[in-house]
């Protein structure tokens, strides 16, 4: 029921969402050039690597690491990627993601393979069990604010107490964390 949903949901979306697609497109590529989309290998379920999608934000030429990663992180990003990075709409793509069967829409946000501290905590918890998500558990009880391992068990009570009714809920708060822009810190590990 989960995937039928996650697939109905990204499906539409992406039908809805096609001309502000379109729109940040144009922007990315007067403003920066190509490639309008970031890809990077994340860790998906079954602890096994997928391609994410999002629209750029960094300039063209930056290290593919994790923002904390990079020496002066937000001299990296640009002026649009800010306002993308502020609103999570830099996230979109990952509906294709979805479409594909490497995400849902709810789950544990994908991790990049060198987070290993964090990826051993949720393997010891189980969490690669399930698809990761465009939102989860940690990311509207904290996400850039608690600590990894509150992560971790953000994460692991997710997977045991996961349904529908559950995903919706953490949905409604998504919008409402993204409409206040709260918990995000701007060119800090952001997942």
């Amino acid at each position: 029921m989960k995937r039928v949903f996650d697939f109905i949901i990204s499906l539409f979306a992406l039908i809805i969402l096609s001309p502000l697609f379109l729109l940040i497109s144009l922007i990315i590529l007067i403003g920066d050039g190509k490639p309008v989309l970031f890809r990077q290998k994340r860790v998906g379920k079954n602890n096994e690597l997928f391609t994410i999608y999002k629209f750029r934000t960094m300039k063209r030429g930056t290290e593919n690491v994790a923002s904390g990663k990079l020496e002066n992180a937000n001299a990296k990003i640009t002026k649009f990627g800010r306002i993308l990075r502020a609103t999570s709409i830099d996230e979109l793509p990952q509906f294709f993601n979805i479409l594909n069967g490497t995400m849902s829409l709810v789950g544990p946000r994908p991790l990049i393979p060198e987070e290993t501290e964090i990826r051993e905590l949720r393997e010891k918890y189980n969490v690669y069990t399930i698809r990761p998500g465009i939102t989860g558990w940690a990311q509207v009880n904290g996400r850039d604010n608690i600590s990894l391992e509150q992560k971790a068990l953000l994460d692991k009570e997710y997977v045991e107490k996961q349904s529908l009714g559950f995903d919706i809920k953490i949905l409604v708060m998504t919008v409402l964390k993204v409409l206040r822009r709260e918990d995000v810190n701007e060119g800090n590990n952001r997942a």
